[in-house]
């Protein structure tokens, strides 16, 4: 009789954790009040107070290191075509062909065919793998 009554207030009391346990959680994760604080100032209001108390300058010289690359200094006759990126040099520079070095075998004089035609001698080559391998980024 003990047991049963024991068992049925487990039972009970597992309820009641199922029941309030996600009330506990809910209402832990709130707040009071607004979370955001008001009235700070906007983004804009910010960015513009950093640019006057640094009168521009930080920009001005910023602006004043990428002008020549702009500017006169590029005549377009420098070839920048290295520094380009095309689908091309990405997939070659990402992922590079592995060596495949050509196996060279000397074919002896011999005699072929039914016939026995004399073949002379001569050199052939072919690679060493079947296929090309490629290596992931940064193997090599």
């Amino acid at each position: 009789m003990i047991s049963k009554t024991i068992f049925l207030n487990q039972r009970h009391w597992i309820k009641a954790t199922l029941v309030f346990s996600p009330i506990i959680f809910l209402t832990a994760c709130t707040t009071s009040g607004n979370a955001i604080p008001q009235g700070g100032p906007t983004m804009a209001q910010v960015y513009e107070e950093a640019m006057q108390h640094s009168n521009g300058e930080a920009l001005q010289a910023m602006r004043q290191n990428i002008k020549p690359l702009a500017g006169a200094a590029y005549n377009g006759a420098t070839n920048l075509s290295p520094y380009t990126r095309t689908a091309d040099n990405e997939i070659n520079n990402l992922f590079p062909v592995l060596p495949n070095p050509p196996l060279v075998m000397y074919v002896y004089p011999h005699l072929a065919g039914i016939d026995e035609a004399p073949i002379p001698g001569y050199a052939t080559a072919f690679p060493l793998y079947n296929q090309l391998h490629y290596a992931l980024p940064g193997e090599i």
